[in-house]
């Protein structure tokens, strides 16, 4: 008799506890399978004002920043990686005049150009970047390699471009990337001190088949860079840039800098900026977002709030960040009259906005 309790008690709590364990695992898996899928990227911040914009040239950003939403939006709404959402958006910016990055880049003091890319993965913050590439077509893609077939981090110039052929990925020779307006921009910047941050310039059309338009007389920064989230809850975040016009003595700005202009982390956030290098450098902007959401419990606003209207406008410096957290919370902070930007989640409709 009492054999037959113990073993009724036997049954009793492991069926119990079984039927725990298989609630907890349905439970994880339906976790994992319904996340919140989110995408936000950015081509740029600067002075971008309507009234400086003409019909065409406003149609032209939209258009390209919602095709590289559409690009990464796609991967995410069927299951995919956001490491691959952020690769397809970014080489679609990378591949346009538009922007200030891949065939869109300006042009160094030696009339050259010397492209920097990187890439950053919060789940065991895996990261790539590299700095003064002049013949891969597409940066983004070398930063990708860097990270997933190498054992470092960071590579540049002759090496990283040695890298890239020995992996396969697309070269391409100095036409690809030639614009006869930014190389009179630069013309009329030799011989003295001045960079020009992206699209400053006179009255042209670029060399483009998409669309000729009216260059402005104003600062605009044209860095690339996207962050998604995907349904495993993976946050991934990724920058792009041409750097600065008439840039001297190799260069490098914030943007292949992990830390400065991309950072990601699962238990945070994922941020990628763009401006004036210098000052993001400086201040560490991406990472003292991440840190302010870690250690001094703010969100992913208020931090991007702090570090961009405070930090970096009291330093000086111009520009702005684009992120996301772990529950796809958006944000696009900027310190200047407009940038290129837009988003996509799960559920709602996507958006790009130009101005403020």
């Amino acid at each position: 008799m009492l054999s037959r309790i113990y073993c009724f008690l036997f049954f009793f709590i492991t069926g119990n506890t079984m039927n725990s364990l298989f609630a907890q695992v349905t439970f994880q898996l339906m976790d994992t399978t319904t996340h919140n899928y989110a995408l936000v990227i950015h081509g740029g911040a600067g002075t971008i004002l309507k009234s400086n914009m003409t019909p065409e040239l406003e149609k032209a950003y939209k258009n390209k920043l919602q095709e590289a939403l559409n690009a990464g939006e796609k991967i995410l709404k069927s299951g995919g990686s956001s490491l691959d959402a952020v690769r397809a958006s970014i080489k679609i910016m990378e591949d346009s005049p538009l922007f200030n990055a891949g065939k869109g880049a300006v042009y160094t003091h030696r009339e050259t150009h010397e492209l920097d890319a990187s890439i950053m993965m919060g789940d065991g913050l895996k990261a790539g970047a590299v700095g003064g590439v002049t013949n891969v077509k597409n940066p983004i893609e070398l930063a990708i390699s860097v990270m997933e077939k190498s054992q470092h981090v960071f590579l540049i110039g002759r090496g990283a471009e040695e890298f890239a052929k020995e992996n396969g990925l697309e070269m391409v020779g100095p036409s690809y990337f030639a614009d006869s307006i930014r190389l009179q921009q630069l013309r009329k910047l030799k011989g003295t001190e001045q960079m020009m941050l992206d699209h400053d310039g006179e009255t042209g059309s670029i060399d483009s088949s998409e669309i000729e338009f009216n260059l402005f007389p104003d600062s605009k920064y044209g860095t690339v860079g996207a962050v998604a989230l995907d349904k495993m809850g993976n946050i991934v975040a990724g920058t792009s840039t041409g750097g600065m016009t008439n840039k001297k003595y190799g260069r490098i700005g914030d943007s292949p800098i992990i830390g400065a202009g991309t950072y990601a982390d699962n238990n945070t956030c994922g941020i990628s900026a763009t401006g004036h290098g210098e000052y993001f450098i400086r201040l560490s902007v991406a990472k003292d977002i991440a840190a302010m959401m870690e250690y001094s419990d703010k969100s992913l606003e208020q931090a991007a709030q702090i570090v961009i209207q405070d930090k970096l406008t009291r330093l000086g410096g111009s520009g702005g960040v684009i992120g996301l957290d772990a529950n796809g919370n958006i944000i696009m902070e900027f310190n200047t009259p407009g940038m290129y930007r837009g988003y996509a989640k799960r559920g709602e409709k996507s958006k790009v906005m130009l101005y403020k």
